[in-house]
């Protein structure tokens, strides 16, 4: 799928069930069921899905939010050379969907796979839970957005310097090269293709939700 395009998805129903349905065809007396595809937000074997846990978090921390039009989603059970950060509207249910890359300390054999999540300075590690954007500011890495750690899990995000900006290892050619993204300091890294609406899109006072189920 066209990694720029929007995909329409409910998030009323997204619990535990893929979006689609198998269906079954019948050729040489044999019956074929193909494998149900899998979701973009990865449902939850658990209680509650990973998108229910985002709308969870954002009920949970709405007083300290200015806006609840938009949240972000990091899926990071997903590998990273698959687009696993959503930007979800939760006013009709849209979802724009990117690479992002994970911290260092989160996949210390660079597997491509966010192995741990870390909350402790120096771990270069990526946090999970739910963060409230904040403003913008023009540092080492460009354009980049602030964030604050509303959860005991990532609390020290400010203090870490834990932000959202533009890398040159979060392009798809890493992927097309490597087969995987490059690694952060524990920063949510995009490629500076997808930045400028990841920024907008995710203006101050607004959701980021990350977790892995």
């Amino acid at each position: 799928m066209n990694r720029r395009n929007f995909i329409t998805a409910s998030l009323v129903g997204l619990t535990g069930a893929a979006y689609g349905l198998s269906s079954r065809s019948q050729a040489a007396s044999k019956i074929v069921t193909p494998l149900p595809a899998r979701p973009k937000i990865s449902p939850q074997t658990g209680p509650l899905g990973l998108i229910d846990r985002a709308k969870a978090a954002m009920a949970a921390h709405e007083s300290s939010l200015l806006h609840t039009d938009r949240i972000g989603i990091a899926d990071y059970s997903l590998h990273s050379a698959k687009e696993r950060f959503h930007i979800v509207d939760m006013t009709n249910g849209t979802t724009q969907s990117f690479l992002v890359a994970h911290g260092k300390g989160s996949d210390l054999r660079h597997t491509g796979w966010l192995q741990e999540f870390s909350n402790v300075p120096g771990s270069e590690a990526s946090s999970g839970g739910s963060y409230m954007t904040s403003e913008s500011y023009v540092g080492k890495h460009g354009t980049s957005r602030r964030l604050k750690g509303l959860d005991p899990s990532n609390n020290l995000a400010e203090p870490r310097a834990i932000v959202i900006h533009g890398a040159w290892y979060a392009e798809p050619e890493m992927v097309d090269a490597h087969g995987k993204l490059g690694r952060s300091q524990g920063c949510f890294a995009f490629s500076e293709g997808d930045l400028p609406v990841i920024l907008e899109r995710l203006g101050p006072g607004r959701l980021l939700y990350a977790d892995k189920v």
